[in-house]
């Protein structure tokens, strides 16, 4: 599997809405952090589970736009117009660690 590919199916799933597939490509210890913090935002995929359900998809304009993605190891680079969430869309650069196929890490940068 390439390191890319937990990264490309939870994007298509997060655009589809789709709760089952988006926590499916996480492991059990999933880890993400809204930077600049130094504690993460979320762990566990059930609390990813459950702050999607609640705050994401269940908002039918939600969206994300893939301007680009890099690959550098382990890591996925993916910078991203998100949509839906606010008036405008709110630009996003997000870097996904992969490791035994499934994300175990993320780090969310805004402007």
């Amino acid at each position: 599997m390439a390191v890319e590919t937990p990264v490309i199916n939870q994007f298509i799933a997060y655009n589809n809405h789709d709760l089952e597939a988006f926590v499916a490509c996480f492991s059990a210890d999933f880890r993400a952090w809204r930077m600049p913090v130094e504690q993460p935002s979320l762990i566990g995929k059930e609390n990813l589970r459950t702050f999607y359900q609640q705050n994401r998809f269940n908002n039918p304009a939600l969206r994300a736009e893939l301007i680009t993605r890099t690959v550098m190891g382990n890591k996925v680079f993916d910078h991203e117009l998100i949509y839906g969430i606010a008036e405008q869309p709110i630009e996003s650069m997000a870097v996904f660690e992969v490791n035994d196929e499934l994300i175990s890490k993320a780090w969310f940068y805004f402007p």
